[in-house]
Order: structure tokens, then sequence, then C-alpha cells
């Protein structure tokens, strides 16, 4: 019984975590949007980019956790994913590129993999 009652606490623990991603995604998304339309060096391009760094800093330190239970393999990808990113934001924030695109491409693709079942 008590497996039963652990293991329905589990699951809805996780889904809970995937929703919660998934929303913070949608977020990144709609503010990336925003500064592609409002351009870099505006107020919008700065909260976005800001939010960017925020959210992957939080999802980088959970992968790097030892208690993250995804699979190494993918938590490997998703650590790669994230330091791109990052990256591509602050070559935006530097001016080295103005194209919000790619970082709206692949937070839509996270976002898809997020989606409730």
């Amino acid at each position: 019984m008590y497996r039963s009652i652990y293991k329905q606490i589990a699951e809805e623990t996780t889904a809970n975590i995937r929703e919660n991603e998934h929303r913070a995604f949608e977020c990144s998304i709609a503010l990336l949007k925003l500064a592609h339309n409002a351009g870099r060096g505006s107020r919008e391009s700065v909260d976005a980019l800001l939010y960017v760094n925020r959210l992957w800093g939080v999802l980088l330190e959970d992968l790097a956790n030892p208690e993250n239970g995804l699979p190494d393999s993918l938590k490997a990808s998703l650590i790669s994913i994230g330091i791109w990113m990052l990256r591509r934001a602050e070559d935006i924030r530097l001016g080295r590129t103005e194209d919000f695109a790619a970082l709206i491409d692949v937070s839509e693709t996270i976002r898809g993999g997020l989606a409730p079942a």
C-alpha cells in the first residue's frame, strides 16, 4: 500500500516539475519573441536575455547535480544545449549577432519535449 502511494506522489512530483519547466520555457519564448521584434539593445532584449541566463543557470545547476535522475547521455546533451544558449545570448548582448531566432527555435523544441502527455 505504501509503495503505491509513494509511487503516485513521485509521479505527481515529476509531472509538476515538467509542468513548471514547460511554463518557464513558454515565458522564455514569449520574452525572446518580444526581444526579436524590438531589436537588440531594447529593454525587451535585456529582459529576455536576463531570463534566458537565469533559466539556464538553474537548469545547468540541476543537470550537474548527482541526484538528477535523467540518463547521463540526456544530461550531457542538455548541458551542451544550455552552454550554447548562454553563449548565443552573450553574443546577442555584445552585438556579435542580432538574431534571436535560434534561441527561440531551440526553446520551442525543448518546450515541446516538456509538453504534458
